[in-house]
């Protein structure tokens, strides 16, 4: 796999990442989203380097120009639902993308820290030789994109992966390393050193689907 840790080098990323930390800034759910949006954007620049082109001609009013154009076959899929606002920020800049979601929760049986992913729902296109984006904003244990990617690959085996994420951790990016195939890029903003007890990434930001849509049950 091969890591883009962008916030390695200084950009306007700095201060989206920033903001979407402040536990004071990021109580402006709107402005929050946005960013998450926003960063997704960004990655999407940087992981569109990495696409496929070619060649067509443009005619204008007073000749004819010859353009690398990316060729149309990526299908972004978002895990639900704190994936929501990065699918868009990922969408704003593969417009012609197709689209799919799939849902991953952590269930923990016993109430206590020990948990496993449990996958409800897929709705997607045939991923079949296709260049597949996986959205999700935070790559804590790296469990929830091993599952999910397990879930998937049984609806056609695509030709690329890419990984998009907001922030990780170490222990997360080596997790899945191990279970993705070797050509595989993973895009992500920042990585920080340590999963807590609760397998939440320290500092992080908190969890970004209630950050994003609210406290849920």
């Amino acid at each position: 796999m091969t890591i883009h840790h962008i916030l390695k080098n200084n950009s306007v990323l700095n201060t989206f990442i920033k903001e979407i930390r402040d536990h004071i800034i990021q109580k402006d759910t709107m402005r929050f989203r946005r960013n998450i949006e926003r960063i997704g954007e960004i990655l999407s620049y940087e992981l569109s380097k990495e696409l496929d082109y070619h060649k067509e001609e443009t005619k204008t009013v007073l000749g004819v120009k010859e353009n690398n154009i990316m060729n149309n076959d990526l299908v972004i899929c978002s895990i639900l639902r704190a994936g929501l606002p990065l699918h868009q920020g990922i969408l704003n800049y593969f417009d012609g993308a197709e689209n799919a979601f799939i849902s991953a929760y952590r269930h923990h049986p016993n109430n206590d820290t020990e948990f496993e992913i449990k996958v409800d729902y897929f709705a997607a296109p045939s991923l079949k030789d296709k260049t597949l984006i996986i959205a999700d904003p935070m790559l804590a244990t790296g469990k929830s994109m091993v599952t999910v990617y397990e879930a998937i690959k049984k609806f056609g085996a695509p030709k690329k992966i890419h990984i998009i994420s907001v922030i990780g951790s170490i222990d997360g990016v080596h997790f899945i390393k191990k279970y993705f195939p070797e050509n595989t890029h993973l895009w992500i903003a920042d990585i920080d050193p340590v999963l807590n007890n609760n397998g939440y990434i320290v500092p992080g930001l908190g969890d970004a689907g209630d950050l994003s849509y609210g406290i849920k049950l």
